[in-house]
């Protein structure tokens, strides 16, 4: 399936059916959020994956009790950092340079550069920019979900601090971004199912400068 047409097949799943997705299809989707493009590479978002059933039920009513929570095989949890810190900067560093085979001398300089813009500024500021690292990756797994014919239902209506209470993330220093319940679509239950997808026309989304 060519992913554009996927993307058509696609839409905000209201009802799942309770069926349980392969596991190879949820590792390839979360490769993908995985393999996302983030600034300087620092990739500051971790995936949270919910399949106990218990646990699920506890984080319903957070998420308003949209039934996709329960309903679905597998929910994915994007949390990001909560701040960019001296010590989670070279982290990331310290690995990409071991694994490129790279002295630290030669990215010492753009590492501190990095840090000269990060570090000091404020957690609420730094948070929102990992927070929007953590929507590509979210979005890659929406693509990536698609494209498996699985169904997803991208969430941002849930209660961050619950569910980041729920989850311990404070004390992994992450906060959560938004929720992706993956399943596959009870088309007699749902009534989003069957209906157009409608976007704006490519003309009016589209604003060039030539």
């Amino acid at each position: 399936m060519e992913l554009i047409e996927a993307l058509n097949w696609r839409y905000a799943t209201k009802k799942m059916n309770g069926q349980a997705v392969p596991q190879e299809k949820v590792d390839l989707i979360l490769e993908a959020a995985r393999l996302a493009p983030t600034s300087s590479g620092l990739q500051p978002f971790k995936v949270i994956v919910v399949t106990n059933p218990e646990l699920k039920q506890a984080l319903l009513p957070h998420a308003f009790n949209q039934s996709q929570i329960v309903d679905s095989s597998h929910v994915l949890v994007f949390a990001a950092w909560d701040n960019y810190t001296h010590e989670n900067i070279d982290e990331v560093f310290n690995r990409t340079n071991q694994e490129r085979g790279v002295l630290a001398e030669a990215t010492a300089e753009y590492v501190a550069r990095l840090k000269g813009m990060l570090v000091d500024r404020e957690a609420e500021i730094n948070f929102q920019h990992a927070a929007r690292q953590a929507y590509i990756g979210f979005g890659m797994a929406i693509a990536q979900a698609a494209l498996l014919k699985v169904d997803a239902t991208p969430m941002e209506g849930f209660d961050n601090a619950k569910v980041d209470e729920l989850l311990g993330l404070s004390a992994k220093n992450l906060r959560s971004v938004s929720l992706l319940p993956l399943g596959y679509r009870d088309e007699a239950g749902d009534w989003l199912a069957g209906l157009k997808k409608v976007r704006q026309s490519l003309a009016d989304f589209v604003i060039e400068f030539k």
